[in-house]
């Protein structure tokens, strides 16, 4: 008798054309999963990558959620001290749209900067005297002060930054990546993803689960998201009364049930059901280890502030991204929300820089000293600047703030192939519009992508009967920023 009749039989026509259109899964199973079902390779439907050498290996991106005041951190502009409380001029705005919070505001007053800057290093980048541990690395930083994009509201903003369009739904950064590069680790995920928050709560920005997943792409390349208390991952702990040669054997049946159901089937999303599983298996080992920061040297743990042992903190991810590092991860994401000052700029920018100026700096010492910054490309910076004027009347000083900004605002980067002390691009004296080398966001992904080793025009996924990148139809790589 045929052994294989009933599967014969069982091919409906549908069956048929969904082995067509994902046949190549069930042949290509095999070079995807190792021995153990974990791909620690770039699938083999992705492009070969990288297209040229990379002077990056991994990215680790600190994404300041809400949107630092790019004039009071690192744009000097003098003119806003003369103008103060002056209307700022009608050409200098030109006609040019805010949130709902200034859009219908008449008066729109200069407002000088509440910090005070200096210039440090050899470079002598202007930096605020709210960030004192980034200005002591100045000489370690390229700062891209000519940055624009086009959304004034800040998860669309966000979500142009990661996945190159305003509308959730395509891949991130992080998975694109994850996708066309593969993972260096074979106990840590290639994607993942922490999340804090200011203590105070100040800000009512959400991290919505798009800003890291992967769109069209399998959902194996979606970023894994590390917990800020208990378990860092759900479900890692074995249930009471299963040991780990019970999971073991558990998982071996079940690896076995998965792929007949792949070889039949086609699903992708099988595959990614088996990888994640051996995931989880192995770091259940991985993962204790990664969070004892027990063997980290005093003075290691001071530099990263005082908040480094409280987990969920910014200082305790920034270290934990640098332990990611050292372990192989691919793509780290740290997102801090807290910097949304509409109404409370005089109280809480201070306590915002405080809270993440000494863990940012940290990291970037700590991978240096390690040698791990010459491959590691380290980004800070917000999804848009905030506004040169002043959101609400001049004369209430306990409310001064800042609105959305997407015109021109500044972000930097270190390590990973980039130029370092320097400044790229300029705003205009008012600090409004990006005039000098504007960086758009899509010539900001292409950048990073180059750094990678990735023609981002080449790096596409054909979706619904067309071919996408991160980059959509845009960008250009930024040339002078390249060391």
């Amino acid at each position: 008798m045929d052994p294989f009749a009933s599967h014969r039989l069982s091919l409906t026509r549908r069956a048929l054309f969904g082995k067509a259109a994902h046949g190549l899964g069930a042949a290509a199973l095999g070079s995807l999963l190792t021995r153990d079902g974990f791909a620690t390779l770039p699938d083999k439907l992705a492009p070969v990558l990288p297209h040229f050498a990379p002077k990056a290996k991994r990215v680790i991106y600190l994404l300041q959620n809400g949107a630092p005041a790019h004039v009071e951190l690192f744009d000097y502009k003098p003119k806003l001290k003369e103008w103060h409380g002056k209307q700022i001029p009608d050409e200098v705005v030109g006609g040019r749209r805010f949130s709902t919070m200034t859009g219908n505001q008449t008066e729109r007053p200069v407002l000088s900067n509440i910090t005070n800057f200096a210039q440090h290093g050899q470079s002598g980048a202007w930096v605020s005297d709210f960030m004192p541990h980034t200005a002591a690395i100045a000489d370690d930083l390229c700062f891209i002060k000519s940055m624009h994009t086009e959304a004034v509201n800040h998860a669309p903003a966000i979500t142009f930054f990661l996945t190159g369009s305003e509308q959730a739904g395509r891949p991130s950064m992080g998975s694109w990546l994850s996708y066309g590069l593969g993972s260096d680790s074979n106990d840590m995920p290639s994607f993942v993803v922490m999340t804090s928050r200011d203590t105070e709560a100040s800000c009512g920005q959400i991290f919505y689960d798009f800003y890291w997943g992967s769109g069209f792409l399998p959902s194996k390349y979606q970023g894994v998201k590390f917990r800020g208390s208990g378990d860092p991952v759900l479900y890692l702990s074995n249930p009471e009364g299963m040991s780990r040669s019970v999971r073991r054997g558990l998982l071996d049946d079940l690896a076995q049930l998965n792929e007949m159901k792949l070889a039949q089937s086609g699903d992708p999303e099988i595959a990614t059901r088996i990888s994640q599983y051996e995931m989880a298996y192995r770091m259940q080992a991985s993962v204790p280890e990664l969070t004892d920061f027990s063997k980290e040297p005093k003075h290691i743990l001071d530099m990263y502030g005082p908040d480094v042992m409280k987990q969920g903190s910014y200082a305790y991810n920034c270290l934990m991204a640098r332990r990611l590092a050292e372990r192989g991860v691919r793509f780290t994401q740290l997102m801090h929300a807290g910097w949304d000052q509409h109404r409370n700029l005089n109280t809480q920018l201070k306590i915002q820089c405080q809270d993440t100026d000494a863990p940012s700096a940290a990291l970037v010492k700590d991978l240096k000293q390690r040698g791990l910054l010459e491959d590691t490309l380290v980004i800070w910076g917000g999804e848009f600047g905030r506004t040169p004027f002043l959101q609400g009347k001049i004369s209430e000083t306990a409310q001064w703030g800042r609105d959305h900004h997407p015109y021109g605002f500044t972000l930097w980067m270190a390590g990973g192939g980039v130029k370092p002390g320097m400044s790229h691009g300029a705003t205009d004296e008012f600090g409004f519009n990006a005039v000098t080398d504007k960086v758009h966001v899509h010539d900001f992904q292409a950048t990073v992508m180059h750094l990678l080793g990735i023609d981002h025009e080449r790096f596409t996924f054909r979706f619904q009967g067309r071919q996408f990148r991160l980059t959509d139809v845009h960008g250009h790589v930024v040339k002078p920023v390249l060391a």
